[in-house]
Order: C-alpha cells, then sequence, then structure tokens
C-alpha cells in the first residue's frame, strides 16, 4: 500500500488485486494511506491461475487506462473524532455503553464486534479514575505518543502506509487505521484494562509499538518485560507465568488490545482477519523474564537490545497463531540430566553419562519442519543453567548453534512455501554467495531458521518443571524492545 499510494497521489491510476472478502481490509488501509478511492478487482482463492487471470485482467487493464476522476484524486488521512468525554451518565449505563457493539458488514464474520472493549467488563473511565491513573507517569496529559528511545529496529514497512525509521521523537501511529494518541488516552485505556498507577509507565511503553495486530499472517501479539520494574510492580515471571490471576500480568496484557481496538482502529472481520486468532489476544499477554535466574554472563532482554541492566524495557512481539513445547516430558529431560538414562540419552548416544548434556539436540529434527527464521525460546532457569554448565556461556553462543544446526541443501529448500515469496519466486539473488538463485547447485546449504542467528531469542522465566516453550514471532520481525524508565 505505501507504493500505491505514492503513485495515486501523482496523479497515475493504480489498481489493488486482492479477495472479495477482503474488501473492507483494503478500504480501511486505503482510508489510512490518504487514497481513500482506489480502484480495486477481485482474484479468486480457488481458480487456477490462468483462469484467474483471465477473470480480473480485463478490468484491471481497464482500470489502469482510465484518467482519475475528482473524486479519486481526492487524499488525505482520515480521522475518526475522538472527542475527550465520550459518555455521560451514571456507572451502570456507562458499562452499558462501552460494552455496546456494532454489526460487521464482512462476508467473513457472523456475529457483532464490540465497539470498544475486547468483549469482558471494564473499569469505567471517569474523570477520578483517569486523574489518578495520570498520576503514574511525569508526562502531561496532552503530551501526543512518541518514541523515547532510537530503535534496534532500523526501517519497517507499516499497515499504514508510512516508513518507521525507529527514530526517538517519531509519532507513534497506532495500526491498523494509524491514529495518533495522547497519555491521556493511553490512560483511560489503562483504566478500562484494570490498571494501576504505576502499571502506566508500562503501558505508555507499550503504545509506542502502535499496537500492531496484523492480518492473516500475524495473529498473536504479547509483551514481555525487562528490569527491575518486573519486582516493583510485582509481575509474574514464574510459575503459572501466563496463568490468569496475577494483577500486573492480567490488565498489562489486556491494554494492548483495547488501545489496538480503541487508538488503533483494529477490528475483528474489517482490518484484523486471522483464520482462528490466538489464544494471546483473548484478555491479552503480558509476562516477565526472571532476571535473577540468568546464568553467569546470559543478557537480559533490556542489555540484547542495547540497554543497560539496571534500565526496564518492554519488548513487543507479535508472531503466528500458535506455539509448541520441547517434545519431551520434564521425568525424561531429568532421567538424561542427572545419570543419562531414558529415550532422550538413547537419541543422543550418551545412555549411562551423568550430564549436562545439549538437550536441544533432541528437538532440532523436526523444528523447521513446517516454519522457516528463528524461534522466540522460552526455557526455565534449571535448563538454562543447564545449557551453560554444558558450554553455551551466553545466548548468542546458542543462538549461533541453533543457526548452524538449521542449514539444508538448497534441494530440500526449494521444497518450501515460504521461500518462493522470499527469494522473489527464485528470481532474486541469495545474499550469502551473491549469486542468482537459479544457478547454484542442488547441494548448497541454505540456513532455514532466518538471516542471522540473532533471528533467535531466548527468554528465562517460569516454574521448575522441565519445559521449553517456543513462542509465537522471532526476533527481527515485528519485534521491539521500548525504554519503560522514560514513561515514569
Amino acid at each position: 500500500m505505501p507504493y500505491v499510494a505514492e503513485i495515486e497521489k501523482a496523479g497515475i491510476p493504480t489498481v489493488v488485486v486482492d479477495f472479495p472478502d477482503l474488501v473492507d481490509m483494503v478500504k480501511d488501509y486505503a482510508l489510512a494511506s490518504g487514497i481513500p478511492n482506489i480502484r480495486t478487482v477481485h482474484s479468486s482463492r480457488t481458480l487456477a491461475g490462468p483462469a484467474d487471470v483471465d477473470s480480473f485482467i480485463e478490468p484491471m487493464v481497464d482500470a489502469l487506462l482510465r484518467p482519475l476522476t475528482e473524486k479519486e484524486k481526492e487524499s488525505g488521512r482520515w480521522e475518526i473524532p475522538q472527542p475527550r468525554i465520550l459518555f455521560e451518565g451514571t456507572l451502570d449505563e456507562a458499562q452499558k455503553f462501552y460494552q455496546q457493539t456494532r454489526k460487521v458488514s464482512s462476508p467473513l464474520l457472523h456475529g457483532s464486534v464490540c465497539v470498544y472493549t475486547d468483549g469482558l467488563p471494564i473499569v469505567e473511565p471517569t474523570e477520578e479514575r483517569v486523574r489518578e491513573m495520570l498520576t503514574g507517569t511525569s508526562h502531561k496529559p496532552d503530551e501526543v505518543i512518541t518514541r523515547q528511545s532510537n530503535l534496534m529496529l532500523t526501517q519497517r514497512d507499516t499497515t499504514m502506509g508510512e516508513w518507521i525509521t525507529g527514530k526517538k521523537g517519531e509519532v507513534a501511529h497506532f495500526q491498523s487505521m494509524g491514529w495518533t494518541a495522547t497519555v491521556e488516552k493511553v490512560a483511560t485505556i489503562a483504566v478500562m484494562a484494570g490498571c494501576k498507577p504505576e502499571h502506566l509507565p508500562v503501558v505508555l511503553a507499550i503504545s509506542e509499538s502502535e499496537c500492531p495486530t496484523g492480518t492473516a499472517g500475524i495473529a498473536s501479539q504479547w509483551v514481555c518485560v525487562s528490569g527491575p520494574i518486573i519486582k516493583e510492580i510485582g509481575i509474574n515471571c514464574e510459575q503459572g507465568m501466563f496463568e490468569p490471576g496475577n494483577p500486573a500480568n492480567m490488565p498489562i496484557g489486556r491494554a494492548y488490545q483495547i488501545m489496538a481496538l480503541n487508538l488503533g482502529g483494529a477490528m475483528v472481520g474489517v482490518n484484523r482477519l486471522n483464520n482462528f486468532g490466538s489464544p494471546f489476544n483473548s484478555g491479552g499477554t503480558c509476562i516477565a523474564e526472571n532476571v535473577d535466574a540468568l546464568p553467569p554472563g546470559w543478557k537480559g532482554l533490556n542489555e540484547e537490545y542495547g540497554f543497560k541492566k539496571e534500565q526496564s524495557v518492554v519488548l513487543v512481539q507479535t508472531g503466528g497463531t500458535v506455539f509448541k513445547t520441547g517434545n519431551f516430558p520434564s521425568g525424561g529431560y531429568r532421567a538424561l540430566q542427572k545419570s543419562g538414562h531414558g529415550g532422550i540419552a538413547r537419541r543422543l548416544d550418551v545412555k549411562g553419562t551423568p550430564g549436562p548434556h545439549n538437550f536441544l539436540e533432541y528437538i532440532i529434527p523436526g523444528l523447521w519442519a513446517s516454519h522457516e527464521g528463528g524461534y522466540t525460546m522460552l526455557i526455565i532457569p534449571t535448563m538454562a543453567k543447564d545449557l551453560y554448565d554444558y558450554g553455551f556461556k551466553s545466548k548468542d553462543a546458542i543462538y549461533e548453534w541453533l543457526w548452524k544446526q538449521s542449514f539444508e541443501p538448497l534441494k530440500q529448500y526449494r521444497l518450501r512455501a515460504g521461500p518462493d515469496l522470499t527469494t522473489n519466486g527464485w528470481m532474486g539473488i541469495e545474499r550469502t554467495s551473491g549469486k542468482h538463485w537459479k544457478e547454484l547447485p542442488d547441494d548448497y546449504m541454505v540456513p532455514v531458521g532466518g538471516n542471522s542467528p540473532t533471528d533467535n531469542c531466548i527468554i528465562v522465566a517460569g516454574g521448575p518443571s522441565e519445559h521449553i516453550l517456543f513462542l509465537p514471532g522471532r526476533r527481527g520481525l515485528s519485534a521491539s524492545v521500548y525504554n519503560i524508565d522514560a514513561w515514569r
């Protein structure tokens, strides 16, 4: 859409080819990009390629050749009215007001969607409650949300048709519609989600991310806090960290989703079109790393992303639909590390040899069977110590080892669906060799696990039972870290 918007605004007719069930999404993105009357034609999800092209080629060519009408030349970002006072009445009436729904005119959604909430009751954001929430920050209520630090990320394309440089001072345009927000508006959302004033700096840092929800390719959103603030406000980073009950994890995670809805206009069935969605988004997900349990030499997320150990930050991550676990029972893991017994020891050929052993070798087969790119791994402290004792004296050493395990022959790599897109239909240049993809021999080794070792990310947290989780998303793909302390 960004490239299309540039051409259209220059007076050159353009046309979007998309599926008929995505018409509402295209309209919203066109509005956000300042080209509200973009021409569209529809392709098919089921017709074979040649027949599909035959069905839309004539209307597409016609749309490209016809001069733009005066209506189609209209431009400018669409901004909805955002009155400071949304409702006046009793608290009971306010709860009904905030729980109102709308029927989405989409062929993909048979049901209603809440206008202001995630479907659950909220805390009514009265003047008094919002004023109290604002005591959690020194920033002025009318201050527009901007980036407080330079991001490690240098450049990425957004759904609103803008380029993010990641520079300090850049205004946050909430996805999907590209709206802006003030500190007071974020505080209002924090109230609605059930946050306390001491949670507000975390929520404000999250708001810098623009709260992306993506379309069919990015289903999950979650955040992970790093630094001293974990203990200050009582975020659970140990057993049951994904479970309900913690008064910091739950409302902070929920604030992300309510911000996406109210500040970004992200709505299911319109511009949020994941097939199944994700349990990470139901109520929102906020976790934290256990910095006290990091082995010597292992950096926390704050240091990995260029901040200091004493600084508090939040990782905002988006990714796929599901997560998976390490494929072993905890008892089998203990048998491996204690005395070299059990099925894992037999597979690794260390039967009878006490640990430490590199348990990651056990889960490597099949790890990239249907996935390209790095992983975000949630590892419990005991297992992190085992990896350290085995010889991985830093996270970077594990990242490097994992990446090297992901290499496979080009002959096998060609059988994957993802590279059909990332290699430009195999017509591009392979970056390591500098050669055209079609010039490379079948035995040329290609990394499936991302462009570099640091596409992987390790978070040490969780309870005592020996399990590893692979979470949706990875470093380098819609993930960055934001400074919480800057919002105190």
